[in-house]
């Protein structure tokens, strides 16, 4: 469950990135790592500028690999898939599992870009996005990475929304004290921007919650019942304790285990009273 919502990872399922965002992008990228490059090259011409014109060429071109390809790669580590161009457009390179990229993620992406990017002038890169459903490239598909738009315009923040009707209330003897805060907020998280994840990541997200969440209660949902609706259930049954305990005159138990009644033991029968007779000089009591 860690590894879903961390503060260096993605939420899983973002909106993966089309064609002409990730085109504008490495264009920019392409321009800041050109314009670095002729930098690097000018200084290079003053220092190396004795030698023959064989050995020039080679550190020219080393130079060239070393900051067109090392440069990408080493940024992208650094950065956890935002370089500078996507970071202007609000796209990022995640795992396909929504983690953040390694050294190796950056490091095939890189090698490949160099086939399928400069080798081709992107032509290779551009006909395997739009062939892709997720709009990979061959350096992501190898890589096992997935660009992703981090900023979708058009949304905001909505509340968790309700569980279907049949539902509600079903879990109200649910234990929820083992689930902990970080689980709560991965399922408000994943509840709350499901209307902005891809489809097929966000259904397997909404599993593994669910698993998560089942392995906490003990309690699996009921047959049939869909992964993102339990756990809108559970949640709603949580709020529902919550806004009891504030506002209900006092807590409510989570479930708490049920003590059998101690045994009734019959008591003793009384001792049967005997009437004796008043003394003398005593009063008696009305017959």
């Amino acid at each position: 469950m860690s590894d879903l919502v961390t503060g260096d990872a993605v939420v899983l399922g973002l909106r993966p990135a089309r064609l002409p965002s990730r085109g504008v992008a490495f264009v920019l990228d392409l321009i800041v790592y050109f314009v670095g490059y002729q930098v690097i090259n000018i200084g290079l011409i003053f220092a190396i500028g004795s030698l023959d014109s064989a050995a020039f060429a080679a550190v020219t071109v080393g130079s060239f690999l070393l900051f067109m390809v090392g440069a990408p790669i080493a940024v992208e580590t650094l950065s956890h898939g935002r370089s500078l161009g996507k970071l202007a457009f609000g796209l990022r390179v995640v795992r396909d599992d929504g983690g953040p990229i390694r050294f190796r993620h950056a490091l095939v992406r890189g090698a490949m870009g160099a086939v399928e990017l400069l080798g081709t002038s992107g032509i290779v890169a551009c006909i395997a996005s739009l062939v892709s459903e997720r709009g990979r490239r061959l350096g992501d598909v190898f890589a096992g990475t997935l660009v992703v738009r981090e900023r979708v315009p058009g949304t905001r923040v909505v509340p968790v929304p309700p569980p279907p009707p049949g539902l509600a209330g079903r879990f109200t003897g649910l234990d929820l004290s083992g689930v902990p805060d970080p689980l709560w907020l991965a399922i408000r998280q994943y509840l709350t921007r499901m209307g902005q994840l891809d489809h097929q990541v966000g259904a397997a997200m909404a599993v593994r919650l669910a698993d998560d969440l089942v392995a906490r209660t003990g309690t699996p949902p009921p047959p049939g019942v869909p992964a993102a609706a339990y756990l809108a259930a559970v949640v709603h049954e949580r709020q529902s304790r919550d806004a009891a305990r504030m506002f209900g005159g006092g807590p409510v138990a989570y479930a708490a285990p049920v003590v059998p009644a101690a045994p009734v033991v019959p008591a003793a029968p009384a001792a049967p009273v005997v009437a004796r007779e008043p003394r003398s000089g005593g009063f008696a009591p009305p017959g």
